[in-house]
């Protein structure tokens, strides 16, 4: 007889299995040497996204082998919530929420460093590199390909599952609970350098005349240098920021 456990995924994490395996126990064929690991990974879910795992009801490892008869039951990770006492699968919770972004995911970087958030971007970066920076500087990654987040060395990863960039930015700030930690027009969206106020006397040589003439407040990026004021385009920016700011609400697809 072939030995079989019984697993079942909890919250956001059934966003990223098979339409009938969604939110209910499924029985699972138990391969010989097979971990936890391995059995949440071959459902489709990377471990990164996987903060606790119980086996017939008590904490594990991912290295942890199956056997036949369990019951596996898999939680998604708890960026705001200490749940150490218990049995959490990663190193801490990160204090300082700083993140990098694959390649696809451009738009998103520059939203998240409106906001004020430490955003590494490279649209030329590769899986093994992603991997490497998010583990090497406690960076979640943040990815739409779910292979990146199944590499061993990603410790804190998420498989954004919107995909306009407006509704990205609102799920990435839901997910990790960050609405209280907003610290608009602070960096960078070119760079993600910190903005430092400038002096018009200080910028004015690099103005357009009507710019000159039109706005006395300025920022300079301490990274790239770019100028930065509240043109034409802040008023779109600052409503992103407060859909940002209140994630409950509905997001636009900008």
């Amino acid at each position: 007889m072939t030995a079989s456990a019984v697993v079942r995924f909890y919250a956001e994490l059934n966003d990223l299995l098979a339409a009938d395996e969604r939110f209910r126990d499924v029985e699972h064929p138990v391969g010989v040497g097979e971990t936890v690991k391995d059995l949440i990974e071959s459902r489709g879910v990377p471990h990164a996204e996987v903060d606790l795992i119980l086996v017939n009801g008590e904490p594990v490892d991912f290295d942890r082998r199956v056997t036949d008869g369990d019951r596996i039951a898999a939680y998604p990770v708890f960026e705001s919530l200490d749940i150490s006492s218990i049995g959490r699968l990663r190193p801490d919770p990160l204090r300082t929420t700083r993140f990098v972004l694959d390649g696809h995911l451009g738009t998103l970087a520059r939203y998240l460093r409106l906001c004020g958030f430490d955003t590494l971007y490279r649209n030329d970066i590769d899986d093994e590199e992603l991997a490497a920076i998010s583990r090497a500087e406690r960076r979640v990654l943040l990815t739409r390909d779910v292979g990146v987040l199944k590499r061993k060395a990603v410790t804190h990863g998420y498989f954004v599952r919107a995909t306009f960039p407006r509704d990205q930015l609102v799920e990435t700030v839901r997910r990790f609970d960050l609405s209280g930690d907003l610290q608009p027009f602070t960096r960078c969206m070119k760079c993600n350098g910190l903005l430092v106020p400038v002096t018009k006397q200080d910028v004015i040589d690099e103005l357009e005349p009507g710019t000159a003439r039109s706005y006395d407040e300025f920022l300079r990026c301490s990274g790239c240098a770019s100028v930065y004021w509240r043109g034409a385009h802040y008023e779109k920016l600052l409503a992103l920021v407060e859909a940002a700011r209140s994630p409950a609400s509905s997001a636009g697809r900008g």
